[in-house]
Parts: C-alpha cells; structure tokens; sequence
C-alpha cells in the first residue's frame, strides 16, 4: 500500500479497535491504479457485543474470502443486460413483452434498468424456499400489475430487479445471468464474484451477523409499508439463518445476493471507470459506459422514501459519482471527479456511517 493512503489503513483498523467491525475487505484504485488492498477480521459470525482483533483469531478474513454484498450487486447484474445491449441484442427502449412474452406490465428495458418499472416486490408471498425457484419468482413477475405507470416515478427493485434484468438475459442469451456474469463479465475482467456459488467458493464465504439485534426490523420498516414488501418477500433476506446457509449461497437472487470480494468489485469498477477496458481487455463501449452511468431518473424514490438518482443499475451522486451501496454496510462506487474507485465488503450488518468515514480519510489523502 501507498504511504500516501496510510489514513485509509488507519480508520479500517481504527473500525476493529473500537468493535464497530468484525470482518471485511477494502480496495481502493486511483488513477487506474490498485493502491489499498487491505482485509482484516474474521470470517466467522460475531455476536452483538463481541469485538475481534484485525487478525482475525482462527477464521481470519483472507483476501479471497467471499461475502454477501446485498445490493451492491444490482450494478453488477445490470452489467450482464448491458452488455447484451452493446452487442446488439436487444435495445434499452424495447418493451420487456417484446423478449419475454407474457409479460403484463408496459414497461421497457431502460425502465427496468432504471428501477422507474413498477414492479418493486414479489407480488405473491413466498417462503424462504422460494429463493431457490427461478421460474416461480419469474412467473409472480410476469403476472404482475405495476403499482405505478412505468417511466413516471422510481422505487427501489429491491428484491426484484435481479429477476426482471436476470430473465430478460436468459430469454436474450439462454443462459442464466449467473453463467453469464461468469463466462462474459468476471472471467475475462478476472473479477472475484459471483451469483449462484459452487460449493467450492462457498467454503470461501464470510457468515454474516448483527451489529445490533434490532437491524432486521428496524432495515425492513412500518409493517405494511411498501418498503417492507420489497424487502421481505420472500422471507429470510434479512436473516442470517437463510443468508449463511447453503440455499442462499447456492441460489441466484442477483439484486441481493452477489458474493464478491472488494478486490473484486473495486477491479469492474475500475473497468467502467476507464470506459469498458481492463487490462488491455475491452468488454464495454465507451459511449456504453456513458450512458449506464448518465442520470435517468432524479427525484422522489417510494421505497427508499427519499430523493434519489438512478442511472441504469447504479445511484449518482451530485458530485458526478457512482456506484452503489447495500443494506449492512457493503460498497462501491467511482468518483470520475477525483479519479478513484472504492470497494467494501462487510460480514457485520450495521449502518452504512463506516462507509462514510473510510471515503472521508480517502478525500484527505487526495
């Protein structure tokens, strides 16, 4: 690591010293450079309450440890669906009916991508099981009325826009969005994630665990409210029971479940960064690249009941960066601006102030 970038590896310790972090990763590029690779912790769940040291006792966080990242594998799936845009298969103002017949809602391709297509939650509640039924999930969505007319106001897909992107990769390519990401997206860029794990890489998994035990309820919201419904159904997404078992791991539910390391994330982050090329290997257009990070959509979000920005896949902040967080903590974003690209992936789901301090140290060293 850089010495210029010595406060970044401070405030990560700084995080283990004070109990607020159990286990995680952080990578950092700048000027299209790897500068931070740091991981510390343990891979082991932590109880509420407990510290652990940064070297982790006898599960240590290694470097290709795996964790899942929640929603900052939404961009991640969007990836799949735009590079079949770039090549040609299909465009972003298609209607969805048009390659998934059946389909009932209006919506198009770059509504989809833009979380503007009505469709935020499952319509029909399923049990924790249900995560592993593609076709089931797909079928509820196909049939499904959107809440609002497509295009006129956006809610986080929170649960249900892996589906949506991932089905129409499936009805364009014929393989699953999990293959896909594998054989076109991670495999050339040499990327550390992934949907759908192997029992291989799923020895390599962090367990997630509570910061506090209050995070569950106090993440899904009011009973009733939309935002409940896009975050509980189906059951078990936030717990911790399901996310560290088998079926989960195993399981392609890409807006939620991507497993990946921040080396991994911080590496198709820098990809996009420098327009669609890594390592001399170019996967995306530079005017694609342009377009899925140019705002779409920029006001009032139903479910995050707050303002927000959405490009296809990620939020965009007023200072020209993007990317995306995850409920728990996890991270990645670029900053075009300030020439760097950020990646944190966290076992301990707690708030996301941890995120905001490590970026704060950055900015001091730039």
């Amino acid at each position: 690591m850089r010495a210029r970038f010595a406060p970044v590896r401070d405030c990560f310790h700084d995080l283990f010293a004070a109990g607020r972090e159990t286990g995680a990763g952080l990578a950092i590029w700048y000027d299209g450079t790897p500068v931070v690779d740091l991981v510390a912790g343990s891979r082991a769940a932590v109880p509420p309450g407990r510290s652990v040291p940064p070297a982790g006792g006898g599960d240590p966080w290694r470097p290709d440890t795996l964790v899942n990242v929640y929603s900052v594998g939404k961009p991640v799936a969007a990836l799949c669906l735009l590079l079949l845009v770039d090549r040609g298969r299909l465009d972003l103002d298609d209607p969805v009916v048009d390659h998934w017949p059946g389909f009932r809602a209006p919506a198009t391709v770059r509504q989809v991508l833009s979380h503007t297509a009505g469709l935020p939650a499952f319509p029909v509640p399923r049990r924790a099981d249900a995560i592993a039924d593609w076709d089931l999930l797909c079928a509820d969505l196909a049939a499904a009325e959107p809440r609002w007319e497509p295009g006129t106001v956006a809610g986080e897909h929170a649960w249900t826009y892996g589906h949506l992107v991932g089905e129409l990769v499936r009805r364009v390519d014929g393989r699953s969005v999990g293959r896909f990401l594998a054989e076109e997206i991670a495999g050339p860029w040499r990327l550390d994630l992934g949907f759908g794990l192997g029992a291989a890489d799923r020895r390599r998994c962090a367990d997630l665990s509570y910061a506090d035990p209050g995070w569950p309820a106090r993440t899904l919201g009011e009973p009733g409210s939309l935002r409940a419904a896009a975050l509980g159904n189906p059951a078990g997404g936030l717990d911790v029971a399901v996310l560290n078992g088998p079926l989960w791991r195993g399981a392609q539910v890409p807006a939620v479940n991507l497993h990946a390391t921040a080396a991994g994330l911080a590496r198709c982050y820098a990809g996009l960064l420098a327009g669609g090329t890594l390592d001399g290997v170019r996967l995306f257009s530079p005017e694609l690249v342009a377009e899925a990070t140019r705002a779409q959509y920029d006001g009032p979000d139903l479910v995050l009941d707050r303002r927000v920005c959405w490009t296809l896949g990620m939020q965009r902040e007023p200072d020209g960066s993007w990317g995306m967080g995850g409920i728990g903590g996890s991270s990645a974003w670029a900053d075009p601006g300030r020439g760097y690209v950020f990646a944190y992936a966290t076992a301990r789901l707690a708030d996301h102030d941890r995120v905001d301090e490590l970026v704060e140290a950055l900015h001091t060293c730039l």
